[in-house]
């Protein structure tokens, strides 16, 4: 009974900080006690989170290395638009199917290239995403070339009136990538895919098909990009070929490295927090694109894993401590009122040091 009774605080206490971070800034944004200026921020952020997670897998959890994310972004967020503008489709199926379709290429990609192995493997996505790039300023019919192409639709200019539900479309949807996520990891294949990462000759003598559990979370990665692309082409209402270029890939990079590799909470609140930095430095014009260089240095330097390195956030484990120090706290009096007591006690019966 104990033990149901923990699985249920356990899922009880995640749950309540989830919807606590989806409904209350909401309502700010909704009553206007949060700009629109910043509620845009936050939610480009949530945007940038579920990228960095993308990246994540691939470089954190698999064991790869990827300087291509910012391609399938771009595949997503035109794929949603041709869906939803030319075929009709809903919003929310156009995000989902978009985001297959980029798995799809995530395959096509990842087939070939991932028996290559560290910078072999960063070359090859480099030039995937370059590519993309190229393709995209060319197909000026589909994508409206170097100009870039504007999402005309009813729902995305409800979401653009709207701050508050862009905020909860995008960050409900990071949520539900990280559940996702989460859940998966702890699964056969998640193990898996961290067995192949730490070793991959000790993963295949065991039995397990590194090239299999390679593919899975490049395609996994891939579809969380499309996804990505999509919720961004959504909330920008224009997107252009640039979305694939490498400078993106990096930043989303940079997220990771900061965030810690293969730690999934590092990742979000490294790129909340770059995000908003980027903004509040606006003042500096072109000189905050050093800032970047520079945390990359700094961490590096002092701290290579990044803030939570491998770890993840547990909100269980931090409800757990504050528990703790709560009943320190009162237990604190009642300790020293007996240490006080039995004091007074030994000086009555002179067994006192004084």
């Amino acid at each position: 009974m104990k033990k149901m009774n923990r699985v249920y605080r356990d899922m009880l206490i995640p749950f309540v900080v989830a919807i606590l971070a989806l409904v209350l800034p909401a309502l700010l944004i909704k009553f206007g006690i949060i700009d629109a200026y910043t509620a845009q921020i936050i939610t480009l952020g949530g945007v940038n989170a579920i990228m960095a997670i993308s990246v994540n897998i691939i470089c954190g959890i698999t064991g790869q290395l990827s300087l291509g994310q910012a391609g399938f972004m771009a595949i997503g967020a035109y794929s949603c638009i041709f869906l939803t503008q030319n075929c009709g489709i809903p919003l929310v199926f156009s995000i989902i199917i978009a985001g297959l379709i980029t798995s799809i290429f995530g395959f096509l990609i990842g087939f070939p290239t991932l028996k290559l192995t560290g910078d072999y493997l960063a070359i090859v996505t480099l030039g995937f995403g370059e590519i993309i790039r190229v393709v995209l300023i060319n197909l000026k019919s589909i994508t409206g070339g170097a100009n870039g192409k504007r999402f005309e639709d009813p729902s995305v200019i409800m979401m653009q009136a709207y701050p508050d539900i862009t905020y909860l479309i995008i960050i409900g949807s990071l949520i539900l990538v990280i559940v996702l996520l989460q859940n998966f990891l702890r699964s056969t294949y998640g193990r898996a895919i961290k067995a192949v990462r730490e070793d991959e000759i000790a993963a295949n003598s065991n039995g397990i098909g590194v090239f299999k559990y390679k593919m899975i979370g490049f395609v996994i990665a891939a579809f969380v990009a499309g996804i990505g692309g999509g919720l961004y082409a959504s909330f920008i209402a224009f997107i252009k070929p640039d979305l694939a270029s490498f400078n993106r890939s990096i930043d989303y990079l940079i997220y990771v490295v900061l965030g810690g590799m293969g730690s999934i909470t590092g990742s979000v609140l490294a790129a909340f927090v770059l995000t908003y930095l980027q903004e509040f430095l606006r003042f500096l014009k072109d000189f905050r694109l050093l800032i970047y260089p520079l945390i990359l240095i700094v961490v590096m330097l002092y701290r290579p894993q990044g803030l939570l390195g491998m770890k993840e956030l547990s909100f269980v484990k931090t409800y757990d401590k504050f528990v703790a120090w709560v009943k320190n706290r009162k237990n604190q009096p009642k300790v020293k009122k007996e240490k006080v007591k039995s004091q007074i006690e030994k000086n009555e019966k002179g067994g006192s040091d004084v």
